[in-house]
């Protein structure tokens, strides 16, 4: 994006067409090198808004989870070591806890570094073979991507190109483009590159958007669901023995760390991978759908008693006679279940949705979960590391 900057500011020319709006345009960052990739603070759809609403919306579901103020223990809650994930997570903090939130709560901040084996928030950090894989490994996502957008950006560049005398940008330049138009919208509240692009060409940067994560480290990726693993399994593990180990955790991670764990628990099955010479438009992987900016997915764990079930099954009629006591049958719904939820939507998982508000039972969750960990295969033998590295998170815990 800052190649792109500064490609504008040496063209010396005067921008005609869909790109006239940049003749008076100003980046809307006063310092774009300190800036970058940090989080945003102005405007409406700010991130360290988005995360204090976000933490607002969460105490008003769950408040009843929190301990008493009076109870000296403090909920401990994990970051990554990344400034804009740190300062996200304690956005969230004043939203969920108050603002004075330090004696009520401690955020743990979990390093980012390669020695941590699988006991991370970062496991694209720390799995050896993810990071030297030069054909599959992490750059497989944009490998893909530059396939797929070599497919609509070409026409763009023409059009843009027979708009001002012959002036040319790369796909990587354009690409850009249309990053600003999400990132300005943020800081500003809209944007005029967004204007610069038809129906279709957002339609194709949506899709592309799927492409790199669905191949970096989603389900088209061979480290990816290995990866994820590691989170789901623990939580799985913290929801399985339920409120005796802790009633709320909260994990604060890179997009990029959400779709491992997506791919392990096969939330968005397909029965082949997404193609990178076309636009699949019936495709089950929309990223736009579930990591946005300040995207959340949350396991909760019900306990239902089954009183407040609506009664479903049809009185039948009684025999003549002495009234028989017909033996007691166990109610289905009086057990614990698993309820997803991503960006405040219920989503069922694929094959265990039989539970109140399409949840699975808690047993049932585990099982799945056990299974998909041997298809998927252990952490350390797919990341190449010794027996000496940590093949699981440990730090989880109340």
């Amino acid at each position: 994006m800052l190649d792109l900057l500064q490609h504008i500011k040496d063209s010396n020319v005067t921008f005609k067409g869909d790109l006239e709006f940049v003749n008076d345009w100003q980046y809307f960052s006063l310092y774009p090198l300190v800036e970058h990739d940090q989080l945003t603070t102005t405007g409406p759809y700010a991130g360290s808004l988005s995360a204090f609403v976000a933490g607002t919306r969460l105490r008003s579901r769950y408040l009843h989870l929190l301990d008493a103020p009076s109870k000296p223990n403090k909920t401990s809650f994990w970051a990554s070591d990344c400034n804009r994930v740190i300062e996200t997570a304690r956005y969230f903090a004043i939203g969920f806890f108050g603002l004075d939130w330090s004696p009520k709560a401690k955020l743990h901040v979990v390093p980012e570094t390669p020695n941590l084996g699988g006991n991370t928030l970062t496991p694209g950090d720390t799995c050896a073979m993810y990071r030297s894989d030069l054909e599959e490994g992490h750059d497989y996502g944009l490998k893909q991507l530059i396939k797929f957008r070599s497919t609509y950006l070409p026409a763009v560049s023409a059009r843009f190109y027979a708009q001002n005398d012959g002036l040319r940008f790369s796909d990587g330049e354009i690409y850009s483009m249309q990053e600003m138009c999400g990132f300005e919208t943020l800081v500003r509240g809209s944007s005029p590159w967004c204007e610069a692009f038809t129906q279709e060409d957002w339609l194709n940067f949506e899709y592309a958007r799927d492409v790199i994560h669905y191949y970096r480290a989603g389900p088209g990726n061979p480290y990816g669901a290995a990866m994820g693993w590691l989170w789901l399994n623990a939580t799985t593990n913290l929801l399985v023995r339920g409120p005796s180990v802790g009633q709320i955790f909260f994990s604060f991670v890179h997009d990029g760390d959400i779709v491992p764990m997506l791919a392990a628990l096969n939330l968005l099955p397909s029965t082949h991978h997404l193609p990178v010479t076309h636009r699949e438009a019936s495709r089950s992987w929309k990223l736009s759908q579930v990591v946005p900016m300040n995207g959340r997915i949350i396991f909760e764990r019900l306990h239902c008693d089954g009183s407040a079930l609506p009664a479903t099954a049809k009185r039948q009629a009684q025999p003549k006679g002495p009234r028989q006591t017909p033996p007691e049958k166990a109610d289905p719904y009086k057990s614990s279940f698993v309820r997803i939820n991503i960006n405040d939507g219920v989503v069922a998982l694929p094959g265990c949705a039989n539970g109140p508000g399409s949840s699975c039972a808690v047993e049932d969750f585990a099982a799945f979960v056990r299974k998909r960990g041997e298809e998927i295969g252990g952490f350390r033998e797919t990341c190449g590391l010794g027996r000496n590295a940590s093949a699981r998170i440990t730090f989880l815990h109340q």
